[in-house]
């Protein structure tokens, strides 16, 4: 079987428009291939959640929503490795390993459930020999302090919540390939 098709839409300019905000990461760069240590286990890597900081979040801002999403993956849908929800206003920044749990999150703040299974970040596994994959890791500013799920709730139901939701989006999109 062959994975020739062409390269999907960058899914962030299909939604509605919102402000931007910075985030900012010590591992990992736009356009660059990610590090080992972010891919996942059964790809030979650390499955481990990157370092990322962010400011400038849009007035009004009450909460916070880490994810991290692969549209490249061969399936019509794309592929969540990371949905952290409900961090609190006052975080900044999410240490490496911030993704291993719940437990290692900001106080109220939880995962639902990724592609993989996990209520945990899922580095990336892309298909041997497949065009580059990007990792949108999108830093989402909210408008609630809490959105209207809980650790039961998919990735699709979270990322409808927050099309009502979102005031302003941070992004970095690294890249990988085996």
């Amino acid at each position: 079987m062959s994975l020739d098709r062409p390269v999907a839409p960058d899914p962030y300019e299909l939604l509605p428009a919102a402000a931007s905000f910075t985030v900012t990461s010590d591992d990992v760069r736009d356009g660059e291939k990610l590090d080992l240590k972010h891919v996942h286990d059964s790809a030979g890597g650390g499955n481990s959640s990157p370092a990322l900081s962010w400011s400038g979040a849009p007035e009004g801002t009450k909460s916070f929503v880490v994810t991290c999403f692969d549209p490249d993956a061969p399936i019509p849908g794309g592929f969540w490795h990371w949905v952290a929800v409900n961090i609190p206003l006052g975080t900044g920044s999410l240490v490496a390993g911030a993704g291993d749990s719940d437990a290692t999150l900001p106080q109220g703040a939880f995962h639902v459930r990724n592609d993989m299974g996990a209520h945990a970040y899922a580095g990336a596994a892309p298909p041997e020999g497949d065009q580059d994959h990007r990792y949108y890791f999108v830093v989402h500013a909210v408008d609630v302090e809490a959105l209207d799920v809980d650790g039961s709730a998919s990735p699709a139901v979270v990322s409808f919540n927050l099309a009502f939701h979102t005031l302003g989006r941070a992004i970095l999109t690294p890249t990988y390939r085996h």
